[in-house]
């Protein structure tokens, strides 16, 4: 079943006490930012007065004028409408990191931050304990610093699109964004980091994450393979390039997956097909490596086995022999199948205009202190009064504010 607000709250999480200043927008910002609330942080999310977060309006589809886009990464905040590029705004942020722990920012360019008072040099002066995360396309350093980024510059430039897509294809995006998911946390990483390296020397310290690096990770061994023989990693589709067979094959009603890395299991794997006097007799398939010389010669073997049966035939035969495979999974069937409810990967918070709003869960599993899903996403500006009162102004101030358009 889902996983509900109150069966995940626990009154000990991991960041408790800990508060965030968030900063950003769209993506990668915000999923960090998520995480962190998840895991017991109080995440105040700074945004503009009538506009906010620019994820606000990418949609459809919406929930009752919500953006789906914006409640899919934006649980555990509270939502305060600040205008920066005010005198008082700025005074009311600076207040804000005066005692925060967590500054996390997406502004692109250095001059903006400088322009707010909100760089790191300033702020390692002014709150030495502060930890200061700037999220961009391609960082603080290097030719291409200031430069915008998005989430598919990231996968263009990484190499991974070209890797991407069918061998005769066209390069292909991957169909999230990766970039931006991957960059937020590894920024989650770089802050929990930070935060034991303080409770060490009482010093925090600024983390400079980029877009384009965090996609550049993706490669793994497929940079490690380049860099022993210099060579163009080909693009290869549903292959692996160096494990055979890895890939999709076609049962008789549709199609599913093998994955066979071990020459145990591919005795196993032959011996459940009925192919050990076969298949696994032949020296062209003997070792992994003879099996990728000739793949394309044992796939066109094993291909006319599998079209004899349907898939759920083939998934039982084979996950009784212990090898693994698994169907291919539309996004409806993934978010039903029971392992993945059984994980608790679906939480459900009640939103005050959409309902119940139902979000991925955080995949981080901690046995003493899990994480906790208690806010969901907030209404633009919805806890600006609570926050400022926070900070000692009153009614009277708020509303001197929002009629100056500061918050």
């Amino acid at each position: 079943m889902p996983l509900s607000a109150n069966h995940a709250t626990t009154p000990l999480t991991v960041l408790e006490g800990i508060t965030v200043i968030d900063f950003t927008q769209a993506l990668a910002g915000p999923y960090c930012t998520m995480l962190l609330g998840d895991l017991g942080a109080d995440v105040i999310k700074i945004e503009r007065p009538g506009v906010g977060d620019q994820s606000r309006g990418w949609g459809p589809p919406f929930l009752e004028g919500e953006s789906a886009y914006f409640l899919s990464c934006n649980r555990n905040k509270r939502s305060l409408t600040l205008n920066v590029a005010s005198d008082e705004g700025q005074r009311i942020m600076h207040c804000l990191l005066e005692s925060a722990d967590v500054f996390i920012n997406n502004l692109p360019r250095q001059s903006s931050l400088d322009k707010f008072g909100l760089d790191a040099a300033t702020w390692q002066q002014r709150n030495p304990r502060l930890i200061h995360c700037s999220i961009t396309g391609f960082g603080r350093t290097g030719p291409y610093a200031n430069r915008g980024g998005y989430d598919v510059l990231a996968q263009a430039m990484s190499g991974t699109m070209a890797l991407t897509g069918e061998p005769e294809g066209e390069p292909t995006r991957f169909p999230t964004a990766i970039a931006d998911i991957t960059a937020g946390i590894y920024a989650l990483t770089g802050i929990l980091g930070a935060l034991l390296v303080r409770e060490r020397t009482g010093e925090g310290q600024a983390l400079d994450i980029a877009l384009l690096d965090s996609q550049i990770t993706w490669l793994s061994y497929v940079a490690a393979n380049h860099f022993a023989t210099g060579e163009r990693p080909p693009r290869l589709g549903n292959l692996h390039p160096t494990i055979v067979p890895y890939q999709p094959f076609r049962a008789r009603d549709k199609f599913f997956i093998v994955g066979v890395g071990s020459e145990r299991l591919w005795q196993r794997f032959c011996q459940a097909l009925g192919l050990e006097d076969t298949l696994m007799n032949d020296p062209r398939f003997a070792t992994n490596t003879n099996r990728l010389v000739h793949r394309e010669q044992l796939v066109s073997l094993l291909q006319p086995v599998f079209l004899q049966e349907d898939t759920a035939h083939w998934l039982e035969t084979l996950t009784a022999a212990g090898i693994p495979c698994s169907p291919i999974n539309h996004v409806d069937e993934a978010l039903n199948d029971p392992q993945v409810l059984a994980r608790q990967m679906i939480v459900e918070l009640e939103h005050p205009l959409s309902g119940v709003v139902r979000s991925l869960g955080c995949p981080i599993v901690l046995s003493d202190t899990p994480v906790s899903y208690r806010l969901p996403p907030p209404l633009l500006g919805q806890h600006t009064e609570e926050i400022l009162t926070g900070l000692g102004y009153d009614s009277a101030d708020v509303d001197r504010l929002r009629a100056a358009a500061v918050v």
